[in-house]
């Protein structure tokens, strides 16, 4: 087979799995034009149309899907006849690309990027951080990370640092003029921050003690889908937020911040690093992986 045969089945490849030539470029490291260019070269060069496209979505014709179903198993297997290679390097080689949500990257990553980097030189390392619920198959990631409890079937997981707590915080100056809440049904006297995803839905503050858990539904004027947008609005005074511990921390230490209903902010789930179970696993990714697990 030559070069170029093997290159046009990887766009191919790419864009069957991302149904989108945009995505399927950047994965590749290329253009979108050139990935529909290569795409359209293989479909001249077997006489099939592979793909339907139209200006909004790209979908696999049937022939294109007995393709994809052929080509992956065997891209697989050239992954891993790559990834052995490995063995016979000092470091593991290579791009291991992982989503991690936005509101918690920061604590996961912050302090294992320098020596993970440092004991692998040849390791590139890409982390997109969003709170958007991202499909990491489809959107071409490695690995992706998660609490436990919003993990898929079908997903290998492995428990990763740190184990994060959500505490309620408001500034001195608003404690100045509301009492301190002792019970989580205090917070209806309160005004709080409505927590939202970036679909713009809300979610609750939730509280456990003592086998006891409480929801409360925040109906304050103030709604936000990013914490460092809570905490500043919460030193402003102006409601109470209910943000990750470690990202108020600093403002706790230096009064900034005062944290309540501490007893009844119980530890989150355990955060875990998933993958697909079939996927191969490549070095990088176990490097990854280890300077992650607990």
């Amino acid at each position: 087979m030559r070069a170029t045969d093997l290159s046009e089945l990887a766009a191919f490849d790419a864009v069957a799995r991302h149904r989108n030539f945009r995505r399927a470029g950047a994965e590749r490291g290329v253009t979108a034009s050139a990935i529909s260019h290569a795409v359209s070269n293989l479909e001249a060069r077997v006489g099939i149309r592979l793909l339907n496209r139209t200006t909004r979505s790209v979908s696999l014709t049937e022939a294109g899907a007995m393709l994809l179903s052929q080509l992956s198993p065997a891209f697989g297997e050239i992954g891993s006849a790559l990834d052995a290679l490995n063995q016979y390097r000092d470091t593991p080689f290579g791009k291991v690309r992982i989503n991690a949500p936005n509101s918690i990257a920061r604590f996961v990553f912050g302090p294992v990027m320098g020596p993970l980097l440092a004991n692998n030189p040849n390791l590139e390392l890409e982390i997109v951080a969003t709170d958007r619920l991202v499909d990491i198959v489809k959107e071409g990631f490695d690995a992706g990370i998660r609490l436990g409890e919003s993990l898929r079937d079908g997903m290998t997981a492995v428990k990763i640092k740190p184990r994060l707590r959500l505490a309620v915080v408001g500034s001195p100056a608003y404690f100045a003029r509301y009492p301190v809440p002792r019970t989580p049904t205090d917070l209806k006297e309160h005004v709080c921050i409505r927590n939202i995803h970036p679909s713009g839905r809300a979610y609750p503050w939730e509280f456990s003690r003592a086998g006891n858990i409480i929801e409360f539904e925040p109906t304050g004027p103030l709604s936000l889908d990013d914490q460092e947008l809570m905490v500043e609005a919460a030193m402003s005074g102006v409601a109470l937020a209910y943000v990750w511990e470690d990202r108020a921390r600093s403002h706790l230490a230096n009064g900034e911040l005062v944290e309540c209903l501490a007893s009844w902010c119980a530890p989150e789930d355990w955060l875990y690093v998933y993958y697909p179970t079939r996927k191969h696993i490549s070095a990088g990714l176990r490097a990854v992986v280890e300077a992650l697990r607990v």
